[in-house]
């Protein structure tokens, strides 16, 4: 992730955040080929997709955004009876989360599972999906078929098969933004390319913010410390070698 040219780096520490970040970068893949009508756009859509459908097929994704979802709700609700709070900004939260949470609810259980198993052209693309070049025209020629159609029909079935997914997109964005929002980035400094930080109970996720262009950062982090070493490429090979100089950067650790 970089906005105007610094270069974000997220750790989640634990498995739910980690889903929610896994979401939001196949959601992501998805739309930017989306916009690319072509036959390798086309596929590279479909792919995406068929991702999307496997990481909620085999978490239930929909339960535990609609659960965070609530729980969140319930929390900033708690929030109105403070004299510093921002009411405005508040109810605003609050009325995406309600919208949200009611579209949530109206997603069947496990719809991920029975939309890849129920739709002949999605099962044979996901049997094959995971095959080195095992979506070629010989081997799936109905797949092949369905390329050629107009553009109109092939957007109009990945709408449909996509309709389903985006309540549990939204809830993941909205729940991702207020998570990332709850600590503000504050400058540190590695000696030598390493920090251990001390981070407070309850963290979910560390967010590493660096100007510096030539060095990323291996984040590692439990319940009561997080280590950020940052390496470089030390040859044309590639090969990893930790910084021996200190790097200053900013870094967040976040928690609802």
């Amino acid at each position: 992730m970089a906005d105007d040219g610094v270069l974000c780096y997220e750790q989640p520490l634990n498995e739910r955040i980690r889903t929610f970040l896994r979401v939001e970068h196949l959601t992501a893949r998805l739309h930017h080929h989306r916009a690319d009508a072509s036959l390798w756009g086309r596929r590279a859509t479909m792919g995406a997709l068929l991702d999307i459908l496997n990481v909620m097929s085999r978490h239930d994704i929909r339960g535990q955004v609609s659960k965070e979802i609530e729980q969140r709700r319930t929390a900033l609700g708690h929030l109105g009876q403070r004299e510093d709070i921002d009411r405005n900004a508040l109810d605003d939260v609050l009325t995406e989360l309600d919208t949200v949470g009611s579209q949530m609810a109206q997603i069947p259980p496990q719809f991920a599972s029975y939309q890849l198993r129920d739709n002949e052209l999605l099962n044979s693309v996901n049997n094959r999906h995971a095959i080195p070049g095992g979506t070629c025209s010989f081997d799936l020629p109905a797949y092949h078929h369905w390329l050629a159609q107009p553009a109109e029909r092939i957007e109009a079935d990945i709408a449909q098969w996509y309709r389903r997914v985006e309540p549990v997109e939204r809830g993941v964005r909205v729940l991702l933004r207020l998570l990332r929002d709850s600590a503000e980035p504050m400058p540190e400094i590695a000696d030598n390319g390493v920090l251990v930080h001390h981070t407070v109970a309850g963290t979910q996720m560390i967010r590493v913010l660096l100007d510096d262009p030539g060095v990323f950062p291996e984040i590692s982090g439990g319940r009561h410390r997080a280590t950020v070493r940052f390496m470089h490429h030390q040859d044309a090979q590639l090969h990893l070698r930790q910084t021996e100089t200190s790097i200053a950067f900013r870094m967040a650790c976040c928690r609802f």
